[in-house]
C-alpha cells in the first residue's frame, strides 16, 4: 500500500497494516485522549514484519499508553509553573521558549507535552497572544535567545513564521533564534528555498535542534533536508530521547550519533525520558542510562557525545545525569574511570 498522505486515525492505521484488528478497541481509547500521526516518510521506514520495529513504537500508539504511574503527570516538566504570558515559558534568565503552536506533523508516543499537543490540544496561539508574548520578550532584556517549540515550529506556513521572526529582527538583546523540530526527519520534503529564508527572517544567529531516535530516521532524504539548511548557514544540533525499545542499546546509540556526525549535526542532549502519562513502557531507569551513555565513551569519536540529561520534575530544569567518571577516594587522591571501566589515580593538587 503506498501511503501519500499523513495517518491520523485508528481506521488509517489498521488499513495501512501498522496495526490488527484485534487492537482497534483500546487503540480507540488510546486515540480519545492522545493524537495520532504518522507522516508517509515515516509510515515508509515501518518495517511490517518486525513486531519490536523501533519506527513503529515511537508513532504508532499502543494499548500500554492507558497504564498510568502514580509519579506521572500531565506538565512533567513543570511548563505551567514557569509561564509569566501565554505561549512563553522563562524558565532560565537568557532564554525563554516561545510556543506558537501546538500541532506537530507527527505525535511521539512519549511525548512529554502529550496533554498539550494535537487537535485536542492548546491551539495556535492568536494574534493578540503573539503581541503580549512578543511584549514580554522586548521588555526582558536579559533574553539573549529564544527557542520556538510547541507543537513543531516548522508545521508554520513559511508566511507565519517570517511574520514571527521579523518581529523578533529589532529587538536588540535577542542574539540567537533556535527551532525544535522534527520535520526535517519527518517531511523532509517541506524544507525547501522559501522556508529555509523565512527562518532567516530574523537577521539574528539561527539554530535548528533535530529530534530523531534511532539511526534509520536519517534517511537519504533526511541528510539532503538538513544540508538544504545547514548550507544556508543555519546550525544544527541534535536531540534524542532514551527510549526502551528505541535506542537503549549502546551499538543502536553510537550509530545515531555517528549518523547525526556525518550529517553535519552535532550531538547535544540525550533526554532521560520524562514522567508523561502513559509513558512507563518507554522509561528505563537513570542507572540504565547511565551505563549505556557511559559505553560511548571510547567507543566513538568526542564529536558524537551527547550530553545526558534529565529535566527535573516540576520545573526546576536540566541536569546532567552522565555517570561521574571522576571522584575523591580515602587516600585523598582522585580515582578515574576509563571507557572500559577500569579505575587509574590521579593525584590531587600539589602532591
Amino acid at each position: 500500500m503506498t501511503i501519500t498522505r499523513p495517518i491520523k486515525t485508528v481506521d488509517e492505521l489498521a488499513n495501512a497494516g501498522l496495526i490488527a484488528d484485534r487492537d482497534r478497541e483500546a487503540l480507540d481509547e488510546v486515540a480519545a485522549r492522545y493524537a495520532i500521526a504518522v507522516t508517509p516518510a515515516m509510515a515508509r521506514l515501518i518495517d511490517h514484519d518486525d513486531p519490536e520495529d523501533p519506527i513503529a513504537r515511537q508513532f504508532v500508539p499502543d494499548a500500554a499508553e492507558l497504564v498510568m504511574t502514580p509519579e506521572e503527570r500531565a506538565d512533567p516538566i513543570g511548563d505551567h509553573a514557569h509561564s509569566p504570558v501565554e505561549g512563553i515559558i522563562h524558565r532560565y534568565p537568557d532564554r525563554v521558549l516561545l510556543k506558537a503552536v501546538h500541532v506537530c506533523p507527527v505525535y511521539c508516543r512519549f511525548c512529554f507535552r502529550r496533554e498539550m499537543v494535537g487537535p485536542q490540544g492548546l491551539g495556535t496561539l492568536d494574534p493578540a497572544a503573539m503581541t503580549a508574548a512578543f511584549d514580554y520578550i522586548r521588555n526582558h532584556d536579559a533574553i539573549w535567545e529564544v527557542i520556538l517549540t510547541g507543537g513543531d515550529p516548522l508545521v508554520l506556513s513559511p508566511r507565519r513564521l517570517r511574520d514571527i521572526l521579523e518581529q523578533l529582527k529589532d529587538i536588540d538583546h535577542v542574539k540567537i533564534v533556535r527551532f525544535h523540530s522534527r520535520v526535517p526527519v519527518v517531511d523532509p520534503e517541506r524544507i525547501d528555498a522559501a522556508l529555509i529564508e523565512a527562518l532567516k527572517a530574523s537577521g539574528k544567529t539561527t539554530y535548528v535542534a533535530l529530534h530523531a531516535n534511532h539511526p534509520r530516521e536519517l534517511t537519504t532524504e533526511a541528510r539532503a533536508a538538513c544540508a538544504r539548511l545547514i548550507d544556508a548557514g543555519i546550525v544544527m544540533v541534535s536531540q534524542s530521547v532514551l527510549l526502551k525499545g528505541v535506542n537503549d542499546d549502546p551499538d543502536v546509540l553510537a550509530e545515531l550519533m555517528k549518523a547525526f556526525v556525518e550529517t553535519r549535526v552535532k550531538p547535544y542532549y540525550l533526554h532521560h525520558p520524562d514522567l508523561a502519562p502513559g509513558t512507563s513502557h518507554f522509561r528505563l531507569s537513570v542507572e540504565e542510562g547511565q551505563a549505556i551513555v557511559a559505553s560511548l565513551r571510547g567507543r566513538i569519536s568526542g564529536l558524537c557525545q551527547p550530553t545526558y540529561i534529565l529535566d527535573i520534575p516540576g520545573g526546576y530544569g536540566k541536569a546532567d545525569i552522565g555517570q561521574n567518571a571522576i571522584r575523591r577516594n580515602a587516600e585523598g587522591c582522585y580515582s578515574v574511570s576509563d571507557y572500559n571501566g577500569q579505575e587509574h589515580i590521579y593525584p590531587p593538587r600539589g602532591s
